[in-house]
């Protein structure tokens, strides 16, 4: 049984106070329905049509399709050893016999023959059972490569997004870093400052410039991946160069409620079905120790030669029953019907830890969203204090009243301050995207979207 949660956080937890102000945290709308394509929460149609192209072209979605069907046909195979086995038999033979026991020769045989195995004690339906179970696992496993695929994919458009607002950010402080050492240059030129002022200038547009390579590296490596995702080599197609002023932020955040998560998340829902799968597999080895009893029958025309192969008085008939009882296996039985029992045990413990996750997994990050609001409104307020301390300290070195050291370091104050707070925006719009997936995604609200909704029995993968 999965655990009796009411809440995500602890009560008065940060995150559940209500906060005020421009930055404030997002409003959490819990119990509202999350839409399948929860993507579109943050209205931007480059990643709308991107997330289409991702899913349709996508090699990951495609496999999980092809193991769901393969899971699907084992069920009918299970169901098969409900039914009679009828079978056509032709042999042909040739021998001979030692001098005084008679003459050899040919012998010919053509007919059908049909056995039925009873299922007295209930192992060939809890084999279906099982091989039912495991067809759900790889249907729950489909919704999870889906949300793993999609969750992936608005990750990374966001780290492009986030990415190209830091090199705009870098290349904004460069161009101020060389308004200082413009201005250094001019006072050194005019013999009010000396040579060392003009070099800590220049170092310090040489350290803003070195932080443009990992930026673009990292560009590079989101936007290869992002390929990658869309089943393209990055060779082949290149993703939307993302903005971040293309992302809106959701003001209010659908949350299920904390007894719906567990019928929604496909990594539960699959640990639930193996759950199931190993429940029967008991039943199978149970079985196992009792009797098998078998009915068969066979209908043949048997002769010497292929011309009397078709004549009635070649025709023969049989019938009988089987049992096979288990008497001496050396422990073996019941130590298969004892692992049974031990490998379920070992999936409940995995299922209650996979629920367990998943809440840790939605409370950091509810926690994370109000952590980012905290963030961005002090990222914010040091923006404003930097930049106000940096032209400052320009027009009081410009008037000869400070040093180039102090033009540096309030320079380096705006700088950390300026990406610091790009780097929280980025955060924050990851973090929601976090929170989306660790939710389940929304993929069990359209079924013509979702790979297949939990209360569908049975479902098909789409082709």
């Amino acid at each position: 049984m999965p655990p009796d949660v009411a809440e995500y956080l602890p009560p008065e937890s940060p995150a559940q106070r209500p906060e005020s102000g421009a930055d404030a945290a997002q409003h959490i709308a819990l119990g509202q329905r999350i839409p399948a394509q929860w993507w579109e929460l943050f209205h931007s149609s480059r990643l709308d049509e991107t997330l289409r192209q991702v899913i349709a072209d996508s090699y990951t979605l495609a496999a999980a399709k092809a193991t769901l069907a393969q899971a699907q046909e084992a069920i009918v195979e299970a169901r098969a050893a409900l039914y009679p086995q009828i079978d056509l038999g032709a042999s042909a033979r040739r021998s001979s016999a030692p001098t005084g026991l008679g003459m050899g020769g040919n012998l010919f045989s053509l007919g059908p023959s049909v056995s039925y195995s009873i299922d007295a004690f209930g192992g060939t339906r809890r084999h279906i059972e099982q091989a039912a179970a495991l067809a759900e696992n790889q249907r729950y496993q489909l919704a999870a490569a889906y949300l793993t695929l999609t969750g992936s994919s608005v990750t990374q458009a966001i780290t492009i997004a986030s990415t190209n607002f830091q090199i705009a950010t870098v290349q904004d402080l460069i161009k101020n870093d060389q308004k200082n050492l413009d201005l250094v240059q001019r006072s050194f030129g005019a013999g009010k400052v000396a040579r060392s002022d003009v070099l800590t200038a220049e170092a310090q547009l040489a350290s803003d410039r070195t932080q443009l390579a990992p930026l673009r590296q990292q560009l590079s490596v989101a936007r290869h991946a992002l390929a990658v995702l869309a089943g393209r080599a990055p060779g082949q197609w290149a993703p939307p160069d993302f903005d971040i002023d293309g992302f809106t932020l959701p003001d209010d955040v659908p949350v299920s409620l904390p007894s719906e998560l567990v019928h929604q998340r496909p990594d539960i829902l699959a640990s639930e079905a193996l759950l199931h799968a190993d429940s029967a597999a008991i039943g199978v080895a149970t079985a196992q120790l009792y009797p098998s009893i078998t009915l068969s029958a066979s209908l043949g025309q048997a002769a010497q030669t292929l011309a009397s192969l078709v004549r009635s008085a070649s025709r023969a008939w049989d019938a009988g029953a089987g049992v096979d009882a288990p008497l001496y296996h050396g422990g073996a039985l019941r130590a298969q019907q004892r692992a049974a029992v031990d490998a379920y045990n070992a999936q409940l413990a995995t299922y209650r830890q996979t629920i367990l996750l998943a809440f840790g997994q939605v409370a950091d990050a509810l926690s994370a969203l109000e952590h980012d609001a905290e963030l961005v409104s002090a990222s914010s307020r040091s923006v404003e204090v930097a930049s106000t301390s940096l032209t400052v300290q320009r027009s009081s070195y410009a008037a000869g009243k400070t040093s180039a050291l102090q033009l540096i370091v309030a320079e380096n104050t705006y700088s950390s301050a300026r990406l610091g707070y790009v780097r929280a925006i980025g955060q924050r719009l990851s973090d929601t995207a976090q929170l989306f997936i660790a939710l389940g995604g929304g993929w069990w609200n359209d079924g013509d979207q979702a790979p297949c909704p939990p209360a569908t029995s049975g479902c098909a993968p789409s082709p």
